[in-house]
């Protein structure tokens, strides 16, 4: 029989919040974190708009030593850092202190591309025959598990401590792989989340495909567009979400504040067979992990009250509504609420998971459905599958009882948790 799980701590480091507060408040107003980058404008991008944390120095001295600041260039352990530590401490956490590991606490944090910054400073530094000065932290900031490494020294943590990486699925996949462990007893406390860098070298690579939008540039709140019409593709963004897995027994030992609890989910492939590609889904895998992930988690698909959907504003939305209502076996008015928060924060990429897993979680606590920014105009092929009615355009009270949230990257690749008000009964 395995343990029930639980949430007891967030942390987030996002474009248009940092911090629990401020990003709660964005979400319920429809802020937006997407800004016109000049940096962008400047090398000829044709997309200039992206979502990137505005960290100032001022919060990096809560965070970072001045000896551990120096040399530092690489923002996804920035934001890793922030979203993590937050996270620890939300959960009424501390700092091992003591000379022995925590044996029952680890780290699963993910990344798509860490330290981009810090290896083209490497790179330049090697080809000028100036190796000496990479300085001696180049490899923990230029190494994917990097981040793990960095929280893990932090915090002390002696059981599994590691990174995962599956492109836009990082921080979904980071939640069940968490879970699982817990539930398994394997740990008992793990803090699970993903981060990704900002800046030209990681969005360059998007612009030259020319999947992103290039017509808002002078209006970059309204860039992002998912399930809409009008929707010309997604906007990149960065930051970190993290979130402290916590098993029942140790969360109520320690009379900790539980926010939800996590009945499980699903990880699989389409195997880029039939119309799944590098960067296309299969229809048939991502249906089977929605059912899968319904099977895990001991539920009907008929308790899903709320989805929080990838739905990044390509051409791909109205597909993912297929496949969510194929899945669910659910249409028109008998379909859940659902939303995406990627028209205020863009795609996070690497980060997009576990920053919208902690917006998904934040819907409990706040008990509504976070509007969908830049909806109004619903994309025609939706609105023949679902009723505009479950697409709210406006922030709504309602107290959700099961929320779906799914993640699909490239690769192929998908994740979907289940998430559930918390209940002393099982």
């Amino acid at each position: 029989m395995s343990r029930r799980v639980v949430i007891t701590g967030l942390g987030v480091c996002a474009p248009n919040g940092l911090g629990l507060t401020d990003f709660t408040n964005a979400l319920l107003e429809g802020k937006s974190g997407l800004r016109h980058q000049p940096n962008l404008e400047k090398l000829g991008f044709g997309c200039q708009v992206a979502g990137e944390p505005l960290v100032k120095d001022n919060l990096m001295d809560k965070y970072f030593t001045p000896l551990e600041r120096r040399g530092l260039n690489a923002t996804g352990i920035v934001y890793g850092v922030i979203a993590g530590i937050d996270a620890w401490k939300d959960a009424g956490l501390e700092k091992n202190t003591t000379d022995e590991p925590s044996w029952d606490r680890g780290i699963i944090f993910g990344t798509g591309i860490l330290g981009v910054d810090k290896f083209r400073e490497a790179i330049h530094l090697i080809d000028e025959g100036n190796v000496r000065r990479l300085g001696s932290t180049s490899v923990i900031q230029t190494m994917a598990s990097g981040i793990s490494a960095y929280l893990g020294g932090l915090l002390g943590c002696g059981n599994q401590v590691t990174t995962n990486s599956a492109a836009c699925t990082t921080g979904a996949e980071g939640i069940i792989m968490a879970y699982d462990r817990i539930s398994q007893g394997k740990a008992e406390i793990m803090l699970t989340g993903s981060c990704s860098d900002s800046g030209p070298y990681v969005w360059g690579g998007f612009d030259a495909m020319r999947i992103l939008p290039r017509g808002y540039n002078d209006n970059p709140s309204k860039a992002s567009r998912p399930m809409s019409a009008t929707a010309a593709g997604f906007i990149p963004g960065s930051g970190a979400g993290a979130l402290v897995l916590e098993s029942l027994e140790s969360a109520q030992k320690r009379g900790a504040h539980i926010y939800v609890e996590v009945l499980g989910g699903e990880i699989n492939s389409g195997g880029q067979l039939g119309e799944g590609s590098m960067t296309a889904p299969n229809s048939m895998a991502v249906q089977r992990c929605i059912r899968n992930a319904i099977t895990n988690a001991g539920i009907e698909a008929s308790n899903i009250d709320v989805i929080n959907g990838h739905l990044t504003a390509t051409t791909k939305d109205g597909l993912e509504i297929e496949n969510w209502s194929k899945a669910l076996g659910r249409e028109h008015d008998d379909f859940p609420y659902i939303n995406s928060f990627k028209g205020s924060v863009g795609h996070c990429l690497a980060a997009a998971g576990s920053i919208e897993s902690v917006a998904a979680v934040l819907q409990f606590k706040e008990q509504v459905v976070f509007k969908n920014v830049n909806c109004d105009d619903i994309h025609p092929e939706i609105s023949k599958l679902i009723s505009e009615s479950c697409i709210p355009r406006e922030t709504i009270k309602h107290a959700p009882k099961i929320i779906a949230k799914a993640s699909f990257g490239f690769g192929d690749v998908n994740a979907c948790v289940i998430f559930k008000a918390f209940s002393k009964e099982e």
